[in-house]
């Protein structure tokens, strides 16, 4: 049967044969694809070209060197910027935009026989001693400043925090950090909300020093410097665009066992409420900064020993542009009871028969700054508290003055170095009048 088969089937192979021949191989078939797919790329190549032509008649002639580097170049550079600032961002829990802010500060000091132990005395000692000299750098700050990602009501929130290692007893294994300053502001167009840290209200300014920055410069010589507990607000005004007010209130909290005799700092409360105001007049005077005038004052009461005992303070602190290189700073006042706010701690007086009774007292400073250079200044200033002796018992300081002069110099962006003369004159009740030189070299490098 197999065999009746393919007798049946061998008249189909000729006509099989014949049609495989008919049709094309598949190696045929490729190389007829392959050449459409180089044309295909010839005209690729031609329309490229085409299009190159089209750019390069259409872009731009090179620019000259005083046109800046190319934008290859720009771009790199916006893109090291962007990296840098991520480096230096600090990260927030809150999404909070937080910078670091602060100086690491080495001083290194000499001090005449009336030092009384201290780096940097502010009323000579009564006491002679020894000489001193010495290195630290306990008057380094740490800081931070920091803005909420939203607004409150319109108002943008902003605030800082600094730390220094000024607390502890001064040894080189015995420094603390210690709270200076902070604020939280509450920031509309014209008002200002803040809860604070920070200088009295009547007396913001300070001298320029890189000597005495563990407490302002010119403490108990005419500087009023405590650093309190305080909530304000401050409405500015514009007279144009050229002139304007900002009119500060606030309630602080004064300091008062200090400003007692020892012997009764136990029965003054830690502080009392204060009123204090200031009114900030100002005009733009040039490239040297605006022209500035502030009166200001100051309203509390306190209490020992069952007796109220006022302090009434009037100032006026100013800032005037005398020429482009020349800038004169300083405060006045006038009141008693003058320690509750960083005068001299002998506010309040206890007397052998009678009732305890405030201390009336005047002062003030000034300095001049001048800048030499973009890099260098000078600054020369001067200041003194004068407390009426009538007031005053034996021992007590009746005047005290400080004045000096310091050269600074940035030697780079972030790094300054400060040299520093100086010296307080101290006169006391009963007691001959005491000096003490003070010179100081600094570096600060800033962050």
């Amino acid at each position: 049967m197999h065999l009746k088969l393919r007798f049946f089937l061998l008249p189909l192979v000729p006509s099989v044969l014949a049609a495989q021949a008919a049709q094309p191989s598949d190696l045929e078939r490729i190389l007829q694809r392959l050449d459409v797919l180089e044309q295909q790329n010839r005209e690729l190549m031609q329309q490229i070209q085409a299009l190159r032509e089209q750019i390069a008649a259409a872009a731009p002639a090179p620019a000259s060197p005083q046109a800046g580097p190319p934008l290859a170049e720009r771009v790199d550079v916006a893109e090291q910027q962007i990296h840098d600032l991520a480096q230096d961002r600090v990260a927030s829990a809150h999404h909070a935009a937080v910078q670091l802010d602060g100086m690491v500060l080495f001083n290194s000091y000499w001090n005449g026989r009336y030092s009384g132990g201290y780096e940097d005395p502010v009323a000579a000692s009564p006491a002679g001693g020894s000489h001193t000299a010495g290195a630290t750098l306990r008057q380094t700050i740490v800081g931070l400043k920091f803005q909420a990602p939203e607004e409150l009501a319109g108002a943008e929130i902003t605030g800082s925090l600094h730390l220094d290692l000024f607390g502890g007893s001064g040894d080189a294994l015995n420094q603390r950090a210690r709270l200076r300053t902070a604020s939280l502001d509450f920031a509309w167009r014209n008002t200002t909300f803040s809860v604070a840290q920070d200088k009295p209200i009547l007396a913001p300014r300070d001298p320029d020093s890189l000597a005495q920055v563990g407490y302002s410069p010119l403490t108990g010589a005419g500087n009023l410097w405590l650093w309190r507990p305080q909530a304000r607000i401050e409405q500015r005004f514009h007279f144009g665009d050229s002139a304007g007010l900002r009119a500060q209130l606030g309630v602080l909290e004064t300091s008062e066992p200090g400003n007692v005799p020892s012997a009764y700092a136990s029965a003054a409360p830690t502080g009392r409420p204060a009123l204090e105001g200031r009114f900030l007049f100002w005009i733009k005077s040039g490239d040297n900064g605006d022209f500035e005038i502030s009166p200001g004052f100051h309203v509390s009461n306190s209490q020992l020993l069952g007796y109220s005992v006022p302090s009434r303070i009037i100032s006026l602190d100013w800032r005037i542009p005398l020429a482009r290189s020349f800038t004169l700073t300083g405060e006045a006042f006038d009141g008693e009871n003058l320690g509750v706010i960083g005068g001299l701690l002998q506010g309040i007086v206890v007397p052998y028969y009678g009732d305890p009774h405030a201390v009336h007292g005047a002062g003030g400073w000034a300095q001049l700054e001048c800048r030499a250079t973009r890099r260098l200044a000078f600054h020369f200033f001067g200041g003194e508290e004068d407390d009426r002796n009538r007031d005053l018992q034996a021992g007590l300081i009746s005047s005290n003055r400080a004045y000096g002069a310091n050269a600074m110099y940035q030697i780079v962006s972030n790094v300054v170095t400060s040299f520093e003369a100086a010296a307080v004159r101290t006169a006391y009740i009963g007691s001959p009048t005491r000096v003490n030189p003070h010179y100081d070299l600094a570096f600060a490098y800033l962050f």
